[in-house]
């Protein structure tokens, strides 16, 4: 990766979900703009705050789409994350959002 871009894996959506109130909602129901999590793979030379197996929250409509053996990724800007999951301890302890 280049400059300041991210190669990021889509973390496949679990099937149907349950909202806090007990109702089942199924795969199929389309939500309004969802963010959605996915896993880095690879990082660019000035990226500063991600790290590969980084876990990141993103918008998936504004993302590129790249096709490598197969496999779709999505390439995307660090400044466009908006969440880092991450098990580092240099800040503490525990998993950090």
């Amino acid at each position: 990766m280049l400059h300041d871009r991210l190669l990021v894996q889509l973390t496949p959506e679990e099937g149907e979900r349950r909202s806090t109130g007990g109702i089942v909602i199924p795969a199929t129901a389309q939500m309004a703009k969802r963010l959605a999590w996915g896993d880095v793979l690879g990082v660019g030379t000035t990226v500063r705050t991600v790290k590969v197996s980084d876990r990141v929250l993103f918008n998936p409509e504004d993302q590129l789409e790249a096709e490598v053996q197969g496999q779709t990724y999505l390439v995307m800007r660090e400044r466009d994350v908006h969440a880092i999951a991450s098990e580092r301890t240099e800040h503490g302890t525990g998993l950090y959002l």
